[in-house]
């Protein structure tokens, strides 16, 4: 039975990466998710520290990432800027919008608790909690990890079973079809864009709510990583779904080797990194050797 910590650890991954799969699919890389990840941490902290409410709080983190979203949108596919320099704006813009606002609302760029309403404990399923080895598995997780297998789903039916996922995979594929017949592809380019921005920070959300509180650059290249998963996944949600597990697993078993070996703390801190870099490389060379002739030659 796989182990919770690795269930935690992956849902903010999943979270985040099945929304940048709408923004791919619809021809997007949205690099800004790593911005959308704190900013959806701190809004939560700050709204449910302020409100008492962990839900307020949730709700909070996702209207200000629309927001911030529809900016990077506006600016990305209405005035055309390079994807690339507006993405890392806006996670410049992440850092350095939360480190003000903490100074001007806390006077501190430090931890800011949610208090007790942000301390959430696990859900137990009624009847199936209690039901030997399968209560286990799918009974006593953080509420975000049933959102984000509800999410999971709900990405492969929206994508592959409607017509608003066809129009979103073909505004990347091919969006002079979409215009032929008078249907604009940057509607679901921006569209694309809000879903991958909410999802995002509610992958934010998780982080702080599971802590119960808000820590200074808690995204730690996770949604780096969940870019990475989009393709180590082939660009399919449960493809996403196994990348996203295996890149928790193998977060998870840097911890417990902690544990055995002494291992430098930078080194732990700069992990979530190396396995993106070593992740981007497999997704690298597998891409390579499927573009190889046939002889097994590779090509000039």
């Amino acid at each position: 039975m796989m182990h919770r910590e690795i269930l935690l650890i992956a849902t903010p991954l999943l979270l985040s990466a099945i929304g940048g799969l709408y923004a791919e699919k619809a021809g997007i890389l949205n690099i800004a998710q790593e911005g959308f990840i704190l900013i959806g941490a701190f809004a939560t902290a700050v709204i449910t520290r302020a409100s008492g409410s962990a839900a307020i709080g949730t709700s909070a983190a996702i209207l200000v990432s629309l927001v911030l979203g529809s900016l990077f949108a506006s600016v990305s596919i209405g005035l055309r800027a390079n994807i690339f320099v507006t993405g890392l704006a806006m996670n410049l813009l992440a850092s350095g919008l939360t480190s003000f606002v903490s100074v001007l609302a806390f006077g501190t760029k430090g931890t800011i608790r949610t208090g007790e309403a942000g301390a959430l404990g696990p859900v137990i399923i009624p009847v199936i909690g209690e039901i030997p080895i399968i209560g286990d598995a799918v009974s006593g997780h953080s509420v975000f990890f049933y959102v984000a297998v509800f999410a999971l789903f709900a990405g492969w039916w929206i994508l592959y079973r409607t017509s608003f996922g066809l129009r979103i995979r073909v505004s990347g594929a091919d969006p002079d079809t979409l215009r032929a017949r008078g249907v604009d592809p940057h509607r679901y380019r921006f569209a694309a864009i809000l879903v991958s921005s909410a999802s995002s920070a509610l992958a934010g959300a998780s982080l702080a709510l599971d802590l119960g509180a808000y820590v200074p650059n808690m995204s730690a290249g996770r949604g780096w990583i969940a870019l990475v998963a989009i393709y180590l996944g082939r660009r399919h949600p449960f493809g996403v779904a196994t990348a996203c597990l295996a890149f928790a697993g193998a977060e998870y078993a840097s911890y417990r080797i902690q544990g055995f070996i002494e291992i430098p703390k930078t080194l732990v801190l700069a992990f979530p990194y190396l396995i993106t870099l070593a992740g981007m490389t497999v997704f690298a060379v597998l891409e390579r050797r499927k573009r190889s002739p046939a002889s097994g030659r590779n090509p000039r």
